[in-house]
């Protein structure tokens, strides 16, 4: 990015840790598991206060959520917060201004956009007040167009940041706040529309009976290819998006699209990227899922079903987010001392390790601390809703309390001036083709492996 464009607030800021290496690790999580297990008890705990994970309706208030931290820390930068109170401010004091801020905003948004612009003006499933007239449940109305509101949301939360990340915030990259944030949302907010009725809207329209077939495509078009009609199948590549624009940001320190020096060549192709990056990680673990419980039958329910291995997609994509993000937050990265792609690789593989032991003990203690059902594949099972919520946890204490207790602001940070080869180098390109290579290897190690790893981690039989 050119040197004349603002630094984002968390691009600029410098966190130095109050205590030691490992201190201050410990005293951050048992912070966020705190704030996390507390939270999730409130609001989103079946035996908890609010209950609100019934599940679709706290896995809306938790996707919202995610959206709207993103506008404020990387659309707007903040904005109408001035960066000299940014770093004066308390942090706890930062901490709850924002995330109350956060939470009105998306109440406000809920009410005022979905369910009366959209659900009364509109489109009916989104007020869940007009479903229950016509006749559904006040519970699968509810349901409903939760559903709806979230899939708009799983959307937003991947082409937003992507816009920041991976274009950088181009054209508008040179404004000022608040017209560059507004000119990201508005366009942001516009794709996230039209990728939202291409993908989802057909799968609203098959809820009803008869099918919607005047108002959507129905069955939809991709049933032939996913072998299921459910949306989960966009689920899968979306919620991928989502991971890969972090997993790019964070830990791959934008790495290897930075590489490209010609502006726009460099934020298509990692926008695209990321895009083709996820369709690959996406088909890779449905195919996974086929290796370790064998054919998946269409027609059939849960474990087996195509749209349930599609949802599983999206959880697995959400299970390695959790230490990308770890990692990246509270563990400056982890590995620094090496070249840029050994240490990326390094990273990579200590985040699969981490989200795979995750993954298993999730499965083991979720129904006893969390209060969801046991099982991979129970309707009530949803590992998605509280792994972003405790993602949303990380965000509060990262982004909007500068990693207290075990971190503080020590002012800003010197811009880095990188040496980056490029893609003409020859150095970069043997190091392409050796990546192929490695990456080949491990692709046949993993297939091979598969059957035996998942049949030891398999939890229920």
């Amino acid at each position: 990015m050119s040197d004349s464009v603002d630094r984002l607030y968390l691009e600029e800021r410098r966190l130095v840790r109050r205590y030691g290496p490992v201190k201050s690790v410990l005293l951050n999580s048992l912070f966020i598991f705190v704030i996390f297990y507390a939270s999730w008890w409130i609001f989103q705990d079946p035996r908890g206060l609010m209950r609100m994970y019934t599940p679709y309706v706290g896995y809306m208030w938790c996707r919202w959520l995610l959206v709207v931290m993103i506008w404020v820390a990387y659309l707007f930068d903040f904005w109408p917060f001035k960066k000299e109170w940014l770093y004066k401010a308390n942090p706890i004091k930062k901490g709850i201004i924002f995330t109350i801020i956060v939470f009105f905003t998306f109440f406000v948004f809920l009410k005022v956009f979905f369910e009366f612009i959209m659900g009364e003006l509109a489109i009916s499933y989104f007020s869940p007040r007009r479903l229950a007239e016509l006749g559904i449940t006040d519970f699968y109305a509810l349901e409903y167009a939760a559903q709806a509101i979230l899939m708009f949301a799983a959307i937003a939360s991947w082409i937003g940041p992507s816009w920041v990340v991976a274009s950088e915030n181009s054209p508008w990259e040179r404004l000022k706040q608040p017209v560059k944030g507004f000119s990201v949302f508005v366009l942001t907010f516009l794709m996230s529309f039209i990728v939202y009725f291409v993908f989802f809207h057909s799968q609203m329209g098959i809820l009803f009976d008869p099918w919607q077939k005047y108002t959507s495509i129905t069955p939809p078009w991709w049933h032939n290819f996913a072998d299921t009609v459910h949306g989960n199948f966009n689920i899968a590549w979306i919620m991928c998006c989502t991971v890969m624009v972090w997993v790019y940001e964070t830990i791959w320190e934008r790495y290897p699209f930075n590489l490209i020096r010609t502006d726009w060549t460099r934020r298509a192709a990692a926008f695209i990227g990321i895009i083709a990056m996820a369709f690959c990680i996406a088909f890779f673990f449905y195919y996974l899922q086929e290796l370790i419980w064998g054919e998946h039958i269409r027609g059939d329910r849960r474990l087996y079903a195509p749209d349930w291995r599609w949802l599983h997609v999206g959880e697995i994509a959400i299970f390695w987010l959790v230490p990308v993000l770890f990692l990246k937050f509270y563990c400056n990265n982890g590995v620094n001392q090496f070249s840029k792609p050994v240490n990326i690789l390094l990273r990579t593989m200590i985040t699969i390790v981490a989200a795979v032991i995750l993954y298993y003990v999730y499965y083991q203690i979720s129904h006893f601390l969390l209060g969801t059902q046991k099982g991979f594949s129970h309707p009530q099972q949803f590992p998605m809703i509280p792994m972003i919520w405790f993602i949303n946890v990380m965000l509060i204490n990262y982004w909007f309390m500068d990693g207290w207790p075990g971190w503080k602001l020590d002012g800003k940070r010197e811009e880095e001036k990188e040496h980056l080869d490029d893609f003409g180098n020859k150095n970069a390109l043997l190091g392409m083709l050796i990546g192929v290579i490695i990456g080949a290897i491990i692709y046949f190690i993993v297939v091979f492996l598969a059957p035996t790893v998942g049949n030891v981690l398999t939890i229920f039989k």
